[in-house]
């Protein structure tokens, strides 16, 4: 092989190499989380929501889903204010984030203080924490976990199963899974 197939090869690498790179640097640590399609955590359950996936009504914002669906049923118990202007309604819990949803999560960011873009992200979600209570179950990996989430309107129970996974109860009782990629609370 001559010297200029050589560098040809070596060059061809190289882009690749840097390219393979790019990509792996444009993975973004929240949406790792949303990843494996749960809405999860383990050992203290104060910090489970900081690195959760981002919900929005943008392509990718996992919109319809039970992870929408708990951030909904969130928006209930906080009282926030919908398009309608009035406070948002259990009506409204399904899983689809529309334009009531969008003006409730900006009322609600604004209320606590964060940037307002109307999309759920790491500060978004992770503030929610403040709001989760525990009730009973244990902190240690492989065990139940037992919640309670706190709003300035309502409260409703949650519970993180063995696997880590966040489970919420919706307006008939039922438990639902929070999840990325499926529906199952309309």
């Amino acid at each position: 092989m001559n010297l200029s197939g050589k560098r040809s090869r070596v060059g061809a690498a190289v882009i690749g190499a840097a390219l393979a790179a790019t990509l792996g640097l444009g993975a973004s640590p929240a949406s790792a989380k949303a990843s494996d399609g749960w809405v999860r955590g383990y050992d203290k359950h104060i910090d489970d929501f900081d690195d959760e996936g981002t919900l929005g009504s943008f392509l990718g914002g996992h919109s319809p889903s039970n992870a929408v669906c708990m951030w909904q049923r969130i928006l209930w118990a906080e009282g926030a204010t919908a398009s309608t202007g009035r406070p948002f309604p259990e009506a409204f819990i399904n899983g689809y984030f529309g334009e009531d949803t969008q003006t409730a999560t900006k009322w609600l960011q604004e209320r606590w203080h964060l940037d307002v873009d109307g999309r759920v992200g790491n500060q978004t979600f992770g503030k929610a924490h403040i709001h989760n209570f525990q009730t009973g179950g244990s902190t240690d990996r492989g065990e139940t976990l037992y919640l309670e989430y706190r709003g300035r309107s309502h409260s409703f129970p949650m519970r993180r199963n063995t696997e880590g996974k966040y489970l919420f109860k919706d307006s008939d009782g039922d438990w639902r899974q929070a999840g990325y990629d499926y529906l199952s609370c309309d």
